[in-house]
């Protein structure tokens, strides 16, 4: 228990926390965007592994670490277009088709990754790029504070900015306004002149370029590499990190966090005489107990209201 307590309360697990939060705080806020517009983006794992496989193909192709974040980005684009066109124009269930491109995704980047560089499983034949570090001067020399706020990845930072520029867009813009009143209710949405389809189109292709965002510095950040299904479900926790949120950017932030600490908890208890079973598994405990603690909460808030109606 005492070796426990001194990975906790070390610097190195406070750096490792926001390191493991970067792609589960980007999706999530992509999870926030769509949410907000009145659809779930199921494909949030998908979108982040298949960005993780093309920023590492083209970052290797090209010897760009640029090209490569592009790439990956263009490639959530693209699956966001095809979520659209699928569950809006075609209006099958957006739910099935998130699964369906998830699945494609899983399968899709095994069989790319093998026609690309004959690699199974890992891309060790590419000499991809990585996205660099960033030591932010006077911070770094904190007590305490520096070791665990500097020296991480351009993407961590973008991260936390990414925070407020999706509160400022959601509430302080026009295009903000728009999505949320579509999200709340289409039809009076629609009867004042706001095209739906557009702003949901909008909507999942920010989403998907924030979870692009996540890919890549899954594969080019987080490692330098890409590996089988290496985003082992972090698409679903951002899920339930919005959920837990309450659909707002701050509040995924604090969810992020904590999904977080977990996945940081399961990587340095690896070093001790734990089952590696009971290590890998407490990212998804602490999602399952997360999400009944807020199914809970929601539970005594409805009935509070219904309640104070009767009242």
């Amino acid at each position: 228990m005492n070796n426990i307590f001194k990975i906790i309360f070390s610097t190195s697990f406070g750096y490792a926390i926001l390191r493991v939060t970067t792609p589960i705080l980007f999706s999530g806020l992509g999870a926030v965007i769509s949410d907000k517009a009145g659809v779930i983006n199921i494909a949030l794992e998908g979108t982040m592994l298949t960005s993780a496989l093309t920023g590492v193909i083209v970052s290797a192709l090209t010897q760009s670490t640029f090209f490569g974040v592009i790439a990956a980005i263009l490639s959530g684009i693209f699956v966001s277009l095809l979520l659209s066109y699928f569950s809006l124009n075609l209006k099958t269930d957006i739910v099935l088709t998130g699964i369906a491109i998830n699945l494609l995704a899983s399968g899709g980047t095994i069989f790319i990754l093998y026609l690309v560089a004959h690699d199974k499983g890992i891309s060790t034949s590419l000499n991809s790029k990585v996205i660099p570090n960033v030591t932010i001067p006077l911070l770094n020399k904190i007590p305490i504070l520096g070791p665990i706020l500097s020296g991480h990845n351009i993407l961590t930072y973008l991260s936390w900015i990414s925070v407020a520029i999706v509160y400022i867009l959601l509430y302080k813009t026009p295009l903000g306004v728009r999505i949320r009143a579509v999200g709340e209710n289409p039809e009076a949405a629609e009867s004042v002149g706001i095209n739906v389809n557009k702003i949901r189109y909008i909507a999942l292709c920010i989403s998907c370029i924030l979870a692009s965002f996540g890919g890549a510095y899954m594969s080019m950040g987080y490692v330098s590499w890409f590996s089988t299904n290496m985003t082992s479900g972090r698409g679903f926790i951002a899920l339930a990190a919005e959920a837990m949120g309450k659909g707002n950017p701050v509040g995924t932030l604090l969810t992020s966090l904590l999904f977080g600490f977990a996945g940081a908890l399961s990587n340095n208890l690896q070093s001790l005489r734990i089952p590696s079973e009971f290590v890998q598994m407490i990212p998804y405990l602490a999602t399952i107990v997360g999400l009944v603690i807020y199914s809970i909460r929601k539970t005594n808030m409805l009935k509070y209201k219904k309640e104070v109606q009767n009242a």
